[in-house]
């Protein structure tokens, strides 16, 4: 329910507002990487400027996916190490529940011969 009401009340507005800017900034922009000769720069690129919107929406949302995975690795370790040891104490229980069941068979089985 409440990612239904972030979708409705912040996501689709942003949406709607983005498309908006792609629409109106279709002109070409060039973007200069060579801070030392910005008049003949040797490393320049030229595009849209609503595909540096985009861009730069993309890595903010790259950014921020690996801000949350690397914040949450303490949590995937303990996890990790939890579930080795409940499977490490599930295999102990399986033990020593046939070592009951075989002793359980093997003692019924003495007193069977003791009763002879």
């Amino acid at each position: 329910m409440l990612q239904r009401i972030f979708t409705i009340v912040i996501a689709f507005p942003m949406a709607l507002v983005l498309i908006a800017l792609a629409v109106a900034n279709r002109h070409d922009v060039r973007l200069v990487l060579d801070p030392f000769r910005p008049d003949t720069p040797a490393l320049s690129l030229v595009l849209p400027f609503y595909a540096y919107l985009f861009g730069v929406l993309a890595l903010g949302i790259i950014a921020g996916g690996l801000a949350v995975w690397f914040g949450q690795g303490h949590w995937r370790h303990a996890a990790r190490v939890r579930t080795q040891e409940a499977r490490r104490w599930q295999a102990e229980a399986d033990r020593l529940t046939r070592e009951r069941d075989a002793n359980a068979t093997g003692g019924s089985r003495q007193l069977i011969a003791k009763s002879r």
